[in-house]
């Protein structure tokens, strides 16, 4: 509104200061002036009175001396003379202001008739008999003594001219507050021109527009003043900037983090979080039937402790099957703790790799505690004579051989897993016809198949007539899936190896209708030492390493390829892997 603009204010304190010096001067000078024109009044009275003193004392002749008084008055005076207190003379009155005032009144006014009784002058304002007209009287001793001379005028003259003056100083006050009125504003515009481009630019900087610049037209205290708000400006920008920049960098990073970070203020409301810790949030509050966007009461609590205790916190906590370790920091301001941070760091790979470590050395122990167990009791039934006939000792002797046997390729099993995981498992590839290759493959397996009275077919629908591959490692593939596939088919069951692919990729399937895998031990088929008894009856004449599948993945993936299973228990198994045809980029080694 205008009247709360700075201009109304600036106009509004300058309009009052000058009308209130004006009003001072104009009281000042009427006063000034309607005292200035009553000493005139009555000097030019007491003068004209003096005059008159003067003819009556020079002339003797009475005739000559109303005549000559009568030319020496002022029209607008009245004249009464005593020439002595019983003898008076007065000349007619020229308006009804001005009406002669009867003898006796100077007479019986102690005041007045001083000038009689004690032959001073006398001045004196006093109201026209029978009306409320004010007149000057001044009275003078006549010369020889004798008498007195009285001469007075009304006081109205006086006041047409102290009105007359007053019209003139109001009117001059009137062109004065208009004339500043008009300097007010000029000065106003002047003034708050600048301040309101610069407001404006003051809320374009609010809105985070820093390009606004306030335009230097003077060189006075408002030029300076536009100069700093510019220097402002460009140092906003440059620091919102800078600021905006590591926001973005902190933003960045604390996405790419794969821990999780949140930071909470003593009223635990969370003020950073970035993708991981919402996830686990999410994860927390399905388990709970928690609001995801609400801290749960457990981590509030130590929070809590924190801010307490001003104590880092370690907490491990475990939901939805994964395993999260919680590090609670204070969040410090200067000396004043002000919130705490927490890193939210999904342990679950970490645990499932140590309790693998774990099981693979007890696998191992497992694995190799049998064979060592019935190496050693069979010698010490040869040592000790228990078997008596040579067949006995060739036959135990025969136990211990195939028991080595087994040892040995499960250390070899070992060995080649361990340098397939480090990555040094090295190909050698040949240009191998597939057919043949397929066929020689299973040519190994008829026997067994055909003891364990199993069916095994071979299906060859692929267009490609030479590969290249490792024909070793592949074999190695071939045999480990198809042994797979014969030891848990049962008799009567059927076995199918199906040769397929494109221009792109090879795909081998190895189909069998034995018992089936369970769907919760699906995902953990191809790691070391998994093996689901409980699913899958094992031959007991045959027993695996579980390092089988474990080696056969490694082994397609370095060629490139990849492997997986689809099973359904009671129905059959289905292992397929896939080779690419034209990858000349796969790192051999």
């Amino acid at each position: 509104m205008f009247w709360k603009s700075v201009v109304f204010k600036l106009w509004f304190t300058i309009i009052l200061l000058v009308a209130f010096i004006l009003m001072i001067v104009t009281v000042l000078l009427l006063e000034f002036f309607e005292n200035f024109y009553v000493n005139e009044a009555e000097e030019n009275l007491l003068n004209q009175a003096g005059n008159v003193a003067t003819v009556l004392h020079e002339h003797d002749d009475e005739t000559l001396q109303m005549e000559t008084i009568d030319q020496l008055m002022d029209p607008s005076t009245q004249l009464t003379i005593f020439f002595n207190e019983h003898r008076y003379w007065q000349n007619e009155a020229t308006s009804e202001e001005n009406g002669a005032i009867d003898p006796s009144w100077f007479i019986s006014n102690e005041k007045i008739n001083q000038v009689l009784n004690e032959r001073e002058e006398v001045k004196k304002i006093t109201t026209f008999e029978g009306s409320d007209t004010e007149l000057v009287v001044v009275g003078t001793p006549t010369l020889d003594g004798e008498g007195a001379v009285y001469v007075y005028q009304s006081l109205d003259v006086v006041q047409e001219t102290t009105t007359h003056a007053t019209k003139l100083i109001l009117i001059t006050a009137t062109i004065a507050i208009i004339l500043t009125t008009v300097f007010a504003f000029f000065l106003s515009n002047r003034i708050t021109a600048p301040l309101i481009k610069m407001r404006k630019a003051a809320s374009e900087l609010s809105r985070g527009e820093f390009h606004t610049k306030v335009p230097v037209l003077t060189y006075d205290e408002i030029g300076e003043l536009a100069n700093s708000f510019n220097r402002m400006r460009r140092q906003l920008n440059f620091h919102i900037t800078a600021l905006n920049q590591e926001k973005s960098q902190l933003s960045s990073i604390l996405k790419s983090m794969a821990d999780g970070v949140v930071t909470v203020n003593r009223k635990n409301e969370i003020m950073l979080i970035n993708p991981p810790a919402e996830q686990f949030l999410e994860r927390f509050a399905f388990e709970n039937e928690q609001d995801s966007l609400d801290l749960p009461k457990e981590i509030q609590e130590d929070f809590d402790k924190v801010l307490r205790n001003e104590q880092e916190i370690l907490k491990e906590v475990t939901t939805q099957g994964r395993v999260f370790v919680l590090v609670m920091t204070p969040l410090y301001n200067e000396s004043v703790i002000r919130g705490v941070v927490t890193i939210i760091r999904d342990m679950t790979e970490e645990r499932q790799l140590d309790k693998l470590r774990k099981d693979f050395l007890a696998n191992v122990s497992h694995e190799l505690r049998t064979p060592i167990s019935m190496m050693q009791g069979y010698s010490e039934a040869i040592v000790d004579d228990v078997a008596e006939t040579k067949e006995e000792k060739q036959e135990l002797a025969q136990i211990i051989y195939e028991e080595s046997l087994r040892m040995g390729r499960l250390v070899n099993d070992l060995l080649d897993l361990a340098r397939m995981e480090a990555g040094h498992i090295h190909l050698n590839r040949e240009k191998v016809p597939l057919k043949p290759f397929i066929d020689r493959i299973s040519k190994k397996f008829t026997s067994i198949a055909s003891e364990q009275q199993v069916d095994l077919k071979t299906d060859f629908q692929a267009p490609h007539e030479f590969i290249h591959f490792d024909p070793d490692r592949l074999e190695q593939v071939m045999t480990n899936l198809i042994d797979n596939a014969l030891r848990h088919t049962p008799s009567d069951g059927t076995v199918s190896v199906i040769v397929e692919g494109d221009k792109d990729d090879l795909v081998v399937h190895v189909h069998d209708n034995g018992s089936g895998i369970s769907e919760e031990d699906l995902p953990f088929i191809f790691e070391r030492f998994y093996k689901s008894d409980k699913a899958r009856t094992r031959n007991s004449e045959k027993k695996g390493t579980g390092l089988g599948l474990s080696i056969t993945k490694h082994i397609i993936e370095a060629h490139g390829g990849n492997i997986y299973a689809k099973s359904k228990v009671d129905e059959g198994t289905t292992f397929t892997f896939s080779l690419p045809l034209y990858n000349d980029q796969i790192q051999e080694g």
